[in-house]
């Protein structure tokens, strides 16, 4: 500005405008870091230039004072810290125009010069300064939601974790039975065999009876009331299970076509109840979101040396698009328990949940 503002003869920048004019710069710069006292010395400085003469683009120099004023309103959050560097402007303002010979003090013009000059700044800073906070409040509002969500999940994930350790109480409660059963006919049912055999077998039995015992009280405390009728065990169990969530789903009003295979070999006992799980799992959520005039398909079958639950249902006009429910979440903690995975995918017309489990053929004959 100075620099263009330069011309030969009368028409030039003095030397002392020279030095007031970079002075100001210098002090602008510093309000990076001190902007209260950047304004006051600006409001300061902008005095004798407004009073000296300047010509060309140089005569807005002044206004790196209204500038400093916009800066502080925007990054202070003290009231009474804007309202001083804002007087300290229009006073600057007011010696200035009185200083400056050429300008009328109490005219129209002046006063809109003097209403812009301080207005138009403060409210510039003050609109910043909300933005600002607006800005702030909802970083906060969205790290407050992560950490809710982060806490749902973590909740979610224990909640499944308990409920599979009540599960491996039944399995581990139903396998104690059974020696227990089993050392009791081997003492009646061998004979003529060593005491000391015998002995054996009496401690064995006594030992799993006692451990059984222990089992049964932890299953009072563990045991959700909702599990209690559902067979754990029993290859044939889960397919009536299946069929049962099926059914309530088509008692749902949903038109459900079921595609099962019975005769999948490979699933141990913790295996079988992932897979009931995820196929109830899916088809409650089937009847919380999807549209009842769309076909669902369930599908159950065998694939890559493991089972594959596949559940498709039609997407409701209101439902979310969100695919991280505690339903989701539960199944997929489920299954990355026992070395398999889920998929869950939304297109234009449909959802689709699909489940994936290892099997292994020496667990499914040990189950049979």
């Amino acid at each position: 500005m100075l620099v263009a503002s330069t011309f030969p003869g009368r028409f030039h920048v003095s030397a002392a405008y020279w030095a007031l004019a970079v002075a100001a710069a210098v002090t602008f710069v510093a309000g990076r870091w001190w902007p209260v006292a950047a304004s006051l010395v600006l409001s300061a400085l902008a005095v004798p230039l407004f009073a000296a003469e300047a010509w060309g683009v140089s005569g807005l120099v002044p206004y790196l004072g209204a500038v400093a004023v916009a800066d502080v309103a925007a990054r202070s959050d003290r009231n009474r810290v804007v309202a001083l560097v804002a007087v300290a402007w229009l006073a600057a303002l007011l010696l200035g125009t009185w200083l400056d010979a050429y300008a009328v003090l109490w005219s129209a013009t002046n006063a809109v010069t003097l209403v812009a000059g301080v207005g138009l700044p403060l409210l510039l800073g003050l609109y910043l300064r909300g933005q600002r906070r607006l800005a702030a409040t909802h970083r906060e509002r969205v790290a407050d939601a992560e950490s809710r969500r982060l806490a749902r999940e973590v909740a979610v994930r224990a909640e499944e974790r308990t409920a599979m350790a009540r599960e491996l109480h039944d399995l581990v409660a139903h396998h104690m039975a059974s020696i227990v059963v089993r050392m009791g006919v081997a003492e009646h049912v061998l004979v003529d065999v060593d005491p000391r055999v015998v002995s054996v077998f009496a401690d064995v039995h006594e030992t799993a009876a006692v451990a059984l015992a222990d089992i049964r009280r932890l299953q009072v405390a563990l045991r959700d009331p909702v599990l209690g009728e559902v067979a754990m065990i029993e290859p044939e169990a889960v397919w009536v299970e299946v069929d049962a969530a099926v059914a309530r789903a088509r008692a749902a009003g949903f038109a459900v076509a079921s595609r099962v295979d019975r005769h999948l070999t490979g699933l141990d006992a913790i295996a079988r109840l992932t897979l009931l799980r995820v196929t109830q799992e899916a088809l409650t959520n089937v009847m919380k979101h999807a549209d009842p005039s769309s076909p669902v398909a369930v599908d159950v079958q065998g694939r890559d040396a493991g089972v594959s639950v596949r559940v498709v249902s039609g997407v409701a006009s209101k439902t979310s698009s969100s695919a991280e429910g505690h339903g989701i979440i539960g199944m997929t903690e489920r299954l990355h328990r026992v070395g398999g995975f889920l998929e869950v995918t939304r297109g234009e017309r449909e959802w689709v949940v699909e489940a994936w489990l290892p099997t292994s053929p020496s667990s499914g004959d040990v189950a049979r």
